[in-house]
């Protein structure tokens, strides 16, 4: 099995709780952690700074359509930051745990 973070970007804590929540009852995430992060970007030719929240997916590989799916369902943004990023290393143990809550 290949574990992968997923890393999307949220407007609002409640939103990113939301997102976090359905992942995590789905069964398409064993943990999500939350970071308040400020994003700089362009936007439909304007330059953007934004307070957002991070949130940091950990799950199978093979989730990843599923969860890229329920992401755009639930997000506000027209264009979510939805990437995956593999897992090269991990404990044993922590692998473990992403197998048994996914």
């Amino acid at each position: 099995m290949k574990l992968l973070l997923v890393q999307t970007t949220c407007a609002s804590k409640n939103e990113a709780k939301k997102i976090a929540q359905v992942l995590i009852e789905k069964k398409l995430a064993a943990c999500i952690q939350m970071s308040k992060i400020e994003s700089l970007y362009m936007w439909k030719n304007e330059f953007c700074n934004d307070k957002e929240v991070l949130l940091s997916i950990k799950t199978k590989k093979e989730n990843f359509k599923k969860i890229e799916s329920k992401i755009k369902e639930l997000h506000s943004y027209d264009v979510p930051e939805i990437i995956g990023l593999d897992i090269s290393n991990s404990s044993k143990d922590y692998k473990e745990f992403i197998e048994k809550n996914c």
